[in-house]
């Protein structure tokens, strides 16, 4: 049987990875600035992390959600001490970054009755039925999921939320904290409070979607941390679990369970939940938010005299570099020639870094001298 060919694939096929790097079949070596699209957040087979998860599945890796799991306890705890978030949200786990995104717009529905959403120009949340109707690319909306009642605004344009919401049928507003697929933009300070405030009145949900953004990617634990708000529902994913499949919504505590509300097979499960909290004690271990923002730095200096550049976009170990040229055959320059995986985006000129969280200065050295000799 044939795979179903839906994904264009780089002719590299890695064997091994350890921290920033990874080993293909012919043992070349290569520097990982991509993270599998910002998922490895504390480092490939980190040792602690193996250790949890192989006693973990040497217990008990699986049991559905009709049972107590101390673990998802343990998880929800540790997360909420990390973030700050613990006061004021619970937790809600499921797999993907698309079923949050799907979780969190159902959540929002059920709270306020209504049903439109409001998401932004080259917003991205995923693939499901309601997470890809609040996306901005129409060639991976199916017909059966344009039928969902969504208004697609430009990035900070206050005035065309207040426009919507003010008709009476909008459930929610939804936005990525820093934009991932995109290319980096992001919403404003004075949009997001100006926006939050906004819904409070009029009874709309604002739901911030963290699946790349969060767990400390931006340099705070949730980008949203950066502007001073309290979102209702925030979505997160990618980071959680560095690698093993996770995710969650965490949920305002005025917003009432009721049991049924929502469900899920995985999420949730012994292992996953191992993997959890693997990644929450390293990060906080090894404090990797401060290293984050240290690399960031440097990366920025760096970076900041790049022939071509236009501008360094994004936040933390969420950034963008933003050429006068498309990028696309820099990119397989740069993993054919140099051996290092960077990312791309909609904007054809926009280079993704997102390293794990523990990168080196070191390894943006290797980066930076590839750039300078490709460019």
């Amino acid at each position: 049987m044939k795979l179903f060919d839906v994904y264009p694939l780089y002719n590299v096929t890695p064997v091994k990875a350890e921290g920033c790097y990874v080993w293909d079949e012919k043992n070349e070596k290569y520097l990982d600035l991509y993270g599998g699209h910002g998922v490895i957040s504390i480092g490939h087979t980190h040792p602690y992390y193996k250790e949890v998860l192989e006693k973990q599945l040497s217990a008990i890796a699986f049991y559905s959600n009709a049972i107590q799991n101390p673990l998802q306890h343990e998880l929800s705890d540790k997360l909420g001490e990390l973030s700050g978030c613990g006061e004021d949200y619970e937790l809600f786990l499921c797999s993907t970054g698309a079923e949050a995104n799907e979780n969190a717009i159902k959540v929002a529905s059920f709270v306020n009755k209504k049903s439109r959403i409001i998401a932004f120009q080259n917003g991205f949340h995923g693939r499901t039925s309601a997470a890809v109707s609040v996306t901005d690319n129409k060639k991976i909306i199916a017909p059966v999921n344009s039928h969902n009642p969504v208004s697609i605004l430009a990035l900070n344009d206050y005035q065309a939320v207040k426009s919507e919401i003010e008709k009476g049928d909008v459930t929610a507003v939804i936005i990525e904290s820093i934009q991932g697929v995109g290319g980096l933009d992001e919403p404003t300070t004075e949009f997001l409070q100006a926006v939050r405030k906004l819904t409070q009145e009029q009874n709309v949900c604002l739901i911030l979607d963290e699946v790349q953004s969060g767990y400390g990617r931006s340099g705070k634990f949730f980008a949203y941390q950066l502007h001073d708000i309290k979102p209702d529902i925030i979505s997160l994913a990618k980071g959680m679990g560095n690698g093993f499949p996770i995710g969650g919504i965490l949920i305002a505590k005025h917003i009432k369970s009721w049991h049924g509300m929502l469900g899920t097979t995985f999420g949730g499960s012994h292992l996953a939940c191992a993997a959890g909290i693997a990644v929450l004690d390293v990060i906080k271990e090894e404090n990797l938010l401060r290293n984050v923002n240290d690399i960031s730095e440097y990366f920025k200096k760096e970076a900041s005299d790049l022939p071509s550049l236009k501008q360094i976009k994004g936040q933390g170990l969420m950034l963008g570099l933003e050429f006068d040229f498309e990028v696309g055959e820099l990119r397989k320059k740069l993993i054919y020639d140099e051996k290092i995986f960077t990312g791309g985006a909609m904007n054809k000129n926009l280079l993704r870094i997102l390293p794990p969280l523990n990168v080196t200065k070191q390894d943006i050295d290797i980066f930076i001298t590839a750039l300078k000799k490709l460019l």
